[in-house]
């Protein structure tokens, strides 16, 4: 299937809703695709089919509104489809339930949110390890929980968010483990301060992780997981502000049958990368992100980004990119004048100032740590898909690798079916270590298709010999 569109927006979460729902209002044609069956995102994930429904909550109240938002323009959402594919021009290819489809938008808006960055440690690959993003997908869309006793480890507010709900879902949490300080999270109550209703739910979760009687270790870290054929304990140690452990410290054994780490989350770029979009690198904002200008457009005419996936800032950001990428992409296409542009987003660009102070601070305690590679052991697997360990990066980074792309070339780190989602940001942090260089001089991997993994029969029907046109005989 072809279709023509105005705008494609790439991602369903807060962002892609929000810029789809008002680009429909305003009279643009919009499509809008996302993995999931429902809209929602990372953050407004909603049970699947089958499921009873959540008990009600901030977070679901503001999901259930944006859909409802939604629903109500004239948006055509492409739920269970996956973009794979897309070239400069534009085209953008996706397969979903009804088979392979193919856009040609004037315009698009990427609001493809983010990876989540776990920095491997000693037995990360046994089984009950799982990210803290990857748990939340648990809790919320499968209500499940990562294990009977579930240590929560890593950084930044996503510590309390699975740890609360864990206890919501009646597991039970042996440890949080978080690697900033009292201090630490003190130091960004000026910025908390302008958000009273999220530090309120933020003050709630830590009220039933009280009550639950949880042990919290501040400035701490995994230093390795202990286990045969599952997790059967955690060990944890002191770290300093850096995120190293302290040599002069001792470990602490917790007994668990479960892990749910997580060192922040990195802006998913595939698709903007793909699109020949500059990048530049921010480590307070999650790594690379898409150069933008005021309003939301890229380097590349016609190609707008929005979200999580422009620099970690939150949810209600979030859905202030996504309004304002949609009033520039209409101006862009003609549906929305000058003058109307300006008295619109004058206002969105005020609240987006705000509520990108309360994400910033947010996003600032998820920021990779530089002593986090310390605990990275020679043995220790870094890319999970090809088996590369710590001590091969190293001693490509000794034969002269200094870019992500040479050691794909080099050892295949990076060649897998997640493309190097998952061990990119590790990999880059110990070349650049080892190499004496700094990360940003690592690099990206090249973006190429397929952006997601996609199966070659879902791309392809099926044909026979007498399905292939054969040219008449030559002449005898």
């Amino acid at each position: 299937m072809r279709a023509s569109t105005d705008l494609l927006v790439v991602g369903a979460g807060p962002a892609g809703m929000a810029a789809a729902t008002l680009a429909a209002e305003l009279g643009l044609v919009v499509e809008i695709v996302d993995d999931s069956i429902t809209p929602g995102g990372q953050v407004y994930r909603t049970a699947p089919p089958g499921l009873p429904a959540r008990d009600s909550s901030p977070d679901s109240r503001k999901g259930d509104a944006l859909r409802r938002a939604l629903a109500g323009t004239g948006a055509r959402f492409h739920g269970a489809t996956r973009i794979w594919f897309a070239a400069p021009g534009f085209t953008v290819a996706g397969v979903g339930p009804q088979g392979p489809v193919t856009w040609s938008p004037r315009a698009i808006l990427a609001a493809s949110g983010t990876t989540e960055r776990v920095m491997p440690v000693p037995g990360v690959t046994l089984p009950g390890v799982v990210g803290l993003a990857g748990a939340t997908i648990l809790l919320k869309t499968h209500q499940a929980l990562p294990g009977t006793r579930t240590v929560v480890a890593g950084a930044g507010p996503l510590l309390i968010a699975v740890a609360a709900g864990i206890i919501k879902g009646g597991g039970s949490v042996a440890a949080i483990v978080d690697h900033a300080s009292r201090g630490d999270w003190l130091s960004r109550l000026p910025a908390l301060l302008s958000r009273t209703d999220l530090l309120r739910q933020g003050m709630d979760w830590l009220r039933l992780i009280r009550r639950a009687r949880v042990p919290y270790f501040r400035r701490h870290g995994v230093r390795r997981v202990h286990g045969e054929d599952a997790v059967t304990a955690v060990e944890i140690a002191p770290v300093d502000a850096d995120g190293a452990m302290r040599a002069d410290a001792a470990g602490r054994r917790v007994d668990c049958d479960a892990l749910a780490i997580g060192h922040g989350l990195v802006p998913a770029t595939e698709l903007t990368r793909l699109l020949g979009a500059a990048h530049d690198y921010d480590q307070s904002a999650g790594g690379w992100i898409p150069r933008l200008g005021a309003d939301q457009q890229t380097s590349v005419e016609g190609l707008f980004a929005a979200g999580d996936g422009t620099g970690i800032s939150g949810a209600d950001a979030a859905v202030l990119e996504g309004r304002l990428a949609a009033l520039d992409a209409a101006r862009h296409l003609g549906r929305l004048g000058e003058a109307a542009f300006e008295q619109r987003a004058r206002t969105l660009r005020r609240d987006l100032a705000r509520a990108r102070r309360f994400g910033a601070a947010m996003g600032s305690l998820m920021a990779l740590r530089d002593g986090l590679a310390a605990q990275v052991t020679p043995d220790t697997v870094v890319c999970r898909c090809e088996d590369i360990t710590r001590a091969e990066i190293d001693e490509a980074a000794a034969a002269g690798v200094r870019t992500l792309n040479q050691l794909k070339s080099a050892i295949r780190c990076g060649m897998g079916p997640c493309q190097g989602r998952m061990c990119g940001e590790a990999a880059a942090t110990l070349i650049a270590g080892a190499s004496g260089s700094d990360r940003k001089a690592v690099g990206q991997w090249t973006a190429r298709a397929p952006i997601r993994p996609v199966q070659l029969a879902d791309l392809v029907a099926t044909y026979d010999y007498d399905d292939i046109p054969k040219p008449p005989p030559a002449p005898a």
